[in-house]
This record gives C-alpha cells, sequence and structure tokens, in this order.
C-alpha cells in the first residue's frame, strides 16, 4: 500500500466503487439490553457494599449474544446477524423458463427452487466456506494467540494471485512483508482481503457482532472495545522505553514536545526517525487479528493533530502517523473491527495533559491565543470529517471524537458550548444530517458528570458523550481487593444508563483496572503516587504496604490466582456497568531498564494472556445485578425526527466567537486570530494493486467538493505570541479582533439518508 502526496486543494471526487455494499439503515430498536481521565472522575473510593442490596448495572431483559447459551451461535435467529456470503458466489443460480408441465411435477420444480434458494447460500456461506478452510495444510510462523502450530488454510501465497482471501479460526494469514500467522477466532468470526476491492467490507470481528456491510446499530449492538494508547500518541506510562533515555536530559522528556526535542537532537540514534520505528512496531496487524479474537469488535485510536499538519515552532514529527491510521483502518476493514477515531491533542492544549503535545498550561479556548488555536483545530477536526466521511471509510469509523478530555473547569460550559455548536453546525454541513450521513460526534464529558450533559445542544443531530471512568485518581481505597469488585457497578451503572436516557449515546471511552495508582510513570514522568504517599500535593490515606508498597502491584508475576481472580470480577462489573465501553488500553511495553512491564493494571492484552482479564467479555453479562435499566433511545437521539434543530434561544445563549474567555475575563474580540486564507492540507490516500498489478483509486480524502472554505493561517506580518504558552501573555495590537474571522456557518440542513 503506497501514500499519495498531501494535496492542496480539496480534489474533484472520483467515482465510488460499484461493488460497495449500501449501509442499510435500521430504525431505532425497542429496547437496549443494556443497562472518568486518565484524569476523569473516580468512583468514590471509600464506599461501602452490602452484597445483599442489588446494585446498578444492565436491565434484566432478553440477551442475544448470551456466552452461555447452548444454541449454535452462528444460527440466525440467535445471534441476529446471517453469516455474510463469501464473495464471487451468488445465493441464488440463474433458470431457464420451463413448459408447462403436469401440476405435480409444477410442484416438484417449484420445491427444488426452494431447495436451490436455500441450500445454495448456505453451501456457500456455511460448508464451502469451511471445507474451503480445511483443504489444504500450511505450516505458520506464528499465531496471534501466540500459538506457532500448522493450521488449515482456505488461502496460501500469493495474496495477488488468488482474488478474495479470507479465513475463520485456524486459518493462515499472510501479511504485506510476507510472513504469516494463525488466525485465532473461537468467536465464529472472520477476516477478508481482497486485492480486487480493498475496500470489501464482509469482514465479520465476531458472530454476534455485525459485518462491517451492515449499520452499526446504536440501540441493540454493543461497543466492546480498546484503546490504542500510546501508538500514534505515545505516552510516557505507556511506552517508558522511549523516555527513559532522555529522562535524566536537561530538560528531561515528560511528554511528545520534550521527546521529539530530545529524539531530534539525537541524531546518533536516529533523531525523529526513532518515533516513526516506534509507530512501526508498537500495533501491528497482528494485534487487530488478535482484538478480534478477543471477542472485541471496535478500538479506539488516539491520534494527534501534527498527524495532518504542524507549525514551524513545533517540535512533533508531522504528517508521519497518518501513515499509521491508515494502516489501522486497512486492519480494522480486514478483521470486521470498526473504529472510534480520537483527536487526541489540539493545538495549545486542550487540558495541559502530557497526552495532549504538551504538559502544562491549556491555551485552547483559554488564555491569549485561546481563540486562534480553536481556529487551528476546528479546520483539523474538519479536515479528518471530510476524510472519514468517504464512502470507502464511514463504514469503518462510524464515531469521530473531537477533542479528548477537554477541561470544561478551566474552559468554561458556555464556552465549550459554543464552540460544539460552531463545530456541529461545520461538520454537519459537510456530512448532511439524519442517520447514514456521516459519522456520529463523540464529546467527552469535560470532568463534569454525566448529567450536566443531558440538557448540552438541544436538537443536535448523532452526538455522543464520552466519559472516562478511573477508580485510582481519587483517594486510595484500602479495603481488600475482593471488597471492591463491585464498585463499578455501585459508581458507574446508574449513571451511565441514566445518560443513555437523558443524553443518548453514552460510551465510556477509557478505563482500566487499575484499584490504585501503582505504576511506572501513572501520574507523569518523575511524580510520585498517592498509594505511597509520594505524589506532590496528595494529602488523602495511602496504601497498608510502606513506602515501596507499589513494588507488589506493579509485579504482576508474583500475583496470586486469587488477586487474578478478584481484578477479573472488577473487570466484569466494570463492562456490565459501563455497557459500551473501552479498555485503556490494549498494549503496555516494558521499561528499558528492568525489562519488564511495570503498569500491569492497564494492560489488556497482558491481562488476558495472564489471567485477569476474561477471555470472553460476554461473561461480563449481569455482573451488577441487572437493575437500573436504561430506556430505549429516541428517534432524536439517532438521526431521526427531531434531531438537527438546534433552538435559537441556544445558540444565542453559546455563541461563536464567545464574547470572553477565561481565565482573566479576555475580551475574545481583542484577541490574536488567524485568517482564513490558507491552503486545505488534505490527507493522504492510499493506494493499492489488483491482482493483475493495476493500481485501484484509494479516494481523494475529501467528501465534499463543495466545501472549498480556506484554512486559517497566521495573518501576514502578524507577531503572535507562543500559542503553547500565552495564558497571560500581552495582546498584539496588530492580530487583534480586526481580521477575518469564518464565524458565520449555516445551519445544516436535513440530507435524506443514502
Amino acid at each position: 500500500m503506497s501514500y499519495n502526496a498531501v494535496a492542496n486543494h480539496p480534489a474533484e471526487p472520483t467515482p465510488r466503487l460499484a461493488s460497495f455494499e449500501e449501509e442499510q439503515l435500521q430504525p431505532p430498536a425497542g429496547f437496549r439490553d443494556s443497562g472518568n481521565f486518565r484524569d476523569s472522575y473516580g468512583a468514590p473510593s471509600n464506599a461501602s457494599f452490602d452484597s445483599a442490596q442489588p446494585i446498578g448495572g444492565a436491565g434484566a431483559m432478553p440477551y442475544r449474544d448470551d456466552p452461555n447459551s447452548t444454541t449454535n451461535i452462528l444460527n440466525k435467529e440467535d445471534t441476529g446477524y446471517p453469516p455474510s456470503p463469501p464473495m464471487g458466489h451468488n445465493s441464488t443460480a440463474g433458470r431457464k423458463k420451463k413448459t408447462p408441465l403436469p401440476w405435480i411435477i409444477v410442484g416438484v420444480a417449484g420445491l427444488a427452487i426452494v431447495v436451490v434458494a436455500v441450500v445454495v447460500p448456505i453451501y456457500f456461506t456455511v460448508i464451502k466456506k469451511n471445507n474451503d478452510t480445511a483443504a489444504s495444510q500450511s505450516e505458520s510462523n506464528g499465531s496471534n494467540s501466540g500459538s506457532n502450530s500448522g493450521s488449515n488454510t482456505g488461502s496460501t501465497g500469493d495474496n495477488n494471485s488468488k482474488g478474495v482471501i479470507t479465513g475463520a479460526d485456524g486459518s493462515t494469514v499472510t501479511m504485506d512483508d510476507g510472513t504469516t500467522f494463525t488466525y485465532a477466532n473461537k468467536f465464529g468470526g472472520f477476516w477478508v482481503q481482497d486485492p480486487d476491492d480493498p475496500f470489501n467490507n464482509n469482514a465479520q470481528a465476531q458472530s454476534w457482532s455485525p459485518p462491517l456491510n451492515q449499520t452499526w446499530d446504536w440501540q441493540n449492538n454493543k461497543i466492546r472495545g480498546v484503546n490504542l494508547g500510546g501508538w500514534l500518541v505515545p505516552e510516557p506510562f505507556i511506552v517508558p522505553a522511549l523516555y527513559e533515555p532522555y529522562m535524566n536530559g536537561t530538560t528531561p522528556a515528560v511528554d511528545e514536545w520534550t521527546l521529539s526535542t530530545n529524539m531530534a537532537a539525537d541524531t546518533a540514534n536516529g533523531g525523529l526517525s526513532q518515533l516513526e520505528k516506534h509507530y512501526q512496531t508498537f500495533i501491528t496487524e497482528k494485534d487487530f487479528a488478535a482484538i478480534a479474537g478477543a471477542g472485541l469488535n471496535w478500538v479506539r485510536l488516539p491520534i494527534p493533530f501534527w498527524a495532518i499538519q504542524k507549525y514551524d515552532n513545533e517540535p512533533f514529527l508531522e504528517g508521519v502517523a497518518w501513515q499509521y491510521v491508515l494502516k489501522a483502518f486497512s486492519w480494522a476493514r480486514k478483521y470486521g473491527i470498526r473504529i472510534n477515531l480520537d483527536l487526541h491533542a489540539l493545538p495549545g492544549s486542550q487540558n495541559g495533559y502530557n497526552h495532549s503535545g504538551k504538559h502544562g498550561t491549556i491555551n485552547f479556548l483559554n488564555g491569549v491565543m485561546g481563540i486562534a488555536n480553536a481556529q487551528r483545530g476546528l479546520d483539523y477536526i474538519r479536515i479528518i470529517t471530510e476524510f472519514i466521511s468517504q464512502d470507502e471509510y464511514k463504514n469503518i469509523v462510524p464515531l469521530f471524537g473531537v477533542m479528548n478530555e477537554a477541561r470544561t473547569k478551566d474552559i468554561g460550559m458556555d464556552v465549550i458550548g459554543g464552540f460544539y455548536t460552531h463545530m456541529h453546525d461545520v461538520l454537519r454541513n459537510i456530512t448532511g444530517v439524519g442517520e447514514g450521513n456521516g459519522p456520529y460526534l463523540s464529546i467527552h464529558d469535560g470532568f463534569q458528570p454525566l448529567a450536566n450533559w443531558a440538557d448540552f445542544l438541544p436538537g443536535r443531530d448523532r452526538v455522543a458523550l464520552d466519559t472516562h471512568p478511573y477508580m485510582c485518581f481519587t483517594t486510595v481505597d484500602t479495603t481488600p481487593l475482593a471488597q471492591q469488585a463491585k464498585k463499578p457497578c455501585k459508581s458507574w451503572a446508574a449513571e451511565t444508563n441514566t445518560s443513555w436516557t437523558e443524553f443518548g449515546v453514552t460510551t465510556a471511552g477509557e478505563w482500566s483496572l487499575a484499584i490504585n495508582d501503582c505504576g511506572r510513570w501513572i501520574n507523569g514522568v518523575g511524580a510520585g503516587t498517592r498509594y505511597e504517599g509520594t505524589l506532590s500535593g496528595y494529602t488523602g490515606s495511602t496504601g497498608n504496604d510502606g513506602p515501596q508498597g507499589c513494588l507488589a502491584w506493579n509485579n504482576y508475576e508474583t500475583w496470586t490466582d486469587d488477586i487474578k481472580s478478584d481484578l477479573q470480577q472488577v473487570a466484569l462489573s466494570s463492562m456490565d456497568a459501563l455497557q459500551n465501553w473501552f479498555f485503556w488500553t490494549w498494549r503496555i511495553g516494558a521499561s528499558s531498564i528492568s525489562g519488564k512491564i511495570e503498569s500491569p493494571f492497564w494492560s489488556y492484552s497482558l491481562g488476558l494472556e495472564n489471567g485477569w482479564i476474561p477471555t470472553d467479555p460476554r461473561q461480563a453479562l449481569g455482573a451488577c445485578g441487572g437493575t437500573s435499566p436504561a430506556s430505549a433511545l429516541k428517534p432524536s437521539m439517532t438521526g431521526g425526527p427531531g434531531s438537527a434543530q438546534i433552538p435559537a434561544s441556544w445558540r444565542a445563549a453559546n455563541p461563536w466567537p464567545p464574547a470572553t474567555l477565561a481565565p482573566s475575563g479576555y475580551v475574545a474580540s481583542e484577541l490574536p486570530t488567524y485568517t482564513p486564507t490558507g491552503p486545505i492540507p488534505v490527507l493522504p490516500t492510499p493506494t493499492f494493486k489488483n491482482s493483475k498489478g493495476a493500481l485501484v483509486d484509494g479516494g481523494n480524502g475529501w467528501f465534499d467538493a463543495k466545501d472549498t472554505t480556506p484554512v486559517y493561517t497566521p495573518v501576514a506580518g502578524c507577531t503572535y505570541p507562543d500559542q503553547w504558552d500565552a495564558v497571560d501573555a500581552a495582546i498584539p495590537g496588530a492580530c487583534s479582533g480586526s481580521r477575518r474571522v469564518r464565524n458565520v456557518i449555516p445551519q445544516p440542513k436535513r440530507t435524506p439518508a443514502p
């Protein structure tokens, strides 16, 4: 797969491939079967739990994918999804016209037609696929489950000479570099790779998850997902080995800004190219295969804005991460996995955390450069939306997290309200409104209680609420681990289900098994822990294990079976309480100093291998007791009647640009802004070669050909303050207020479903 160069303007749209599956739109179903930060709000740590008292959780109602069912999970009536037909086979054969015959012969002929119509699809869908899979033996040099044993496979050899290639559990997968591994999926999932149609969406992660060629049913399908944290936004606690060489430098590496600065100076070890080596190795195709095999059907993919573009004074590796976003799209398509694409870092930082690009102050919607950074960020959100709304990608990325963990306490809910309203208008003018037109837009709860968002942006079109509940970033809980197993049920279930009822689609975009904040650099490079009482500013209770108490929690190899069993109960309770979730995170890298993974609470794959993560996430059903059920989603929450009708009163109360900005009540019209006169950096698209060696177009990167508005760029002749350190900077008069501001966006009009 190669990558086209970045364009400076939107290209004319190219014809879509005729073989694309049309989205099958489904009305909201009758009833849902469901029932915060790396720094989000924490669960009350010292709450007591009465084992005899019902705990909030999923409603007690029929459940379509019960792992305890003895019924064949591949049966259409049990899963809700028929097996996807193999490509290249017709479900009905052509028939010649027959001359009139006696009625009994006509009856026999009719019966034969019925038999053909029923048996042929079953044969090609189930029997032939299984026979093909068992037709030949191939030795594998690896497995997504760690096995190196030989496997049955329906396809071997050159991917470009065999046409459609597909396989289920035990099949051999050949990767781009020619190496192979054995696909392990005990849940009826199968992968698909079609060189003549690289946008084939027939793959299915599990029998109970809809294949990519079917629309995700937000009412009845359940997200069981995992984050790919630390991959394209490297965080110190996830990939400590990247940071450790520079932790004692003149300017220690504590975030990607300082990491990039140190790496760029380290030419002996490859400079910034070290980051691309990390991209190449930290997450690979085998991880996507293993994710599907673990019973997970979504990934949340954090990306930084510099995957698109950076300014000259920013040290980041520009544009390279996008090549790996495209790889993620390709691998997700191959294994039937959907993506929640999350814009994790925005210009100036929306939260001041190390995973926003630079640890320190908030300069997005805050401070002297708050408006300018927001203008720039809005363009990046728009550019991503244009890309993922293309027919080639809309089934892969049904959810777009537009801004991770904005600190609303610092920014202000009124300012956030104005920005999100404006953003909603910009994006829905691109995609159209109503079900099937562009992705759901996901907004983080901003560390506010979910109830505070119930009436936010009324009349919105397909907006989901994202929450990040964690147990470890609060007062240390010293009760035995076994007694903490139901804490997620008590703390999160009722609130999550209420938000589903009152706001609409609500997902837990992050959570972990961290019952305390032990782990290497969980609170930042060089920071201590609450558990050991060494975190600066923390005055609460500590663990009972002394000043080195985290050593036992960091060394998972010493954990007893009881500890693993208790942690698994915490996992099951969390899954049931949150209902639609993404664990943070799939993988934690080892320290280059100790050679060990020192933050084991946070690794799904490690827990899966060692017994504290359930091998089948459906086992979580009923862990919270089945109380506090959510109501069905209203049509207005899924793009139906009542959506895309934001009242004028809301717009008046939440204007864009806002009147003032924190922290000093700056008059927004006097602050420096950018001007919308820059060339559009259209994201590069992949190209593929089909089985005959001809190129297959990968789209042009731009969904809406009518969207030709230039992007914001600095005003010529203006001297701006540092956009990452300007909270209390002097306001440059030459760049304020009087410059062009693109702030009038027409309200979206309802678009018929495709």
